[in-house]
């Protein structure tokens, strides 16, 4: 890219990916550039989880399924709903079959967790697309409650995941969607 302003215009969210697989120290540069995004009282709550086995992709997307449809089977009427057929499909893989799974979290009493893991979040979006790279927020791919599973991705009883974030080559690229005007509510001068 050639500007940050081009950056802002282009990036998309990618859910096709090529067969290519990502380096590690590719994926760590991406993330400790990503950490230069503030936070709340420069807390930095952050911890990160990177997963490119793509069968233990299969097995969170599967377990992401299966948590996801209880809760819907236990509540009908959640907004999630919407994605049953979806989730009961098992050929649909969350992640997109993406060669790489990065999953921001942190302490789950950390009072501005969410909002510290979104702005880190943006930040990991525009650095991975800096280097030609694709990404995609997976918000169904955070419901991860079986125990055994969490234990085996290093996630503690007491983190959270706040950001699922696949990474990969993109196969394509959407064309960016037109941008409603900004609604200023009001300026005070």
């Amino acid at each position: 890219m050639n500007s940050f302003e081009e950056l802002l215009k282009k990036r998309r969210s990618i859910r096709d990916f090529e067969e290519r697989e990502i380096s590690l120290p590719l994926i760590q540069e991406i993330i400790r550039e990503s950490t230069l995004a503030p936070s709340a009282s420069h807390g930095q709550p952050w911890y990160f989880i990177i997963i490119t086995n793509r069968d233990v992709m299969k097995r969170l997307s599967d377990e992401c399924k299966r948590s996801l449809l209880a809760r819907i089977e236990a509540n009908p009427e959640i907004p999630l709903s919407g994605y049953k057929e979806a989730l009961q499909n098992t050929g649909f893989n969350i992640f997109y079959n993406a060669p790489c799974l990065v999953y921001i979290a942190g302490h789950a009493e950390t009072g501005s967790l969410d909002v510290d893991c979104a702005l880190l979040a943006s930040y990991m979006m525009f650095s991975a697309a800096q280097r030609g790279l694709g990404t995609c927020w997976i918000g169904l791919g955070a419901h991860i409650d079986d125990p055994e599973i969490r234990r085996e991705i290093g996630l503690s009883d007491v983190c959270r995941i706040v950001a699922p974030i696949i990474i990969g080559y993109p196969a394509s690229i959407p064309e960016p969607l037109p941008r409603e005007e900004p609604k200023i509510l009001k300026i005070v001068s």
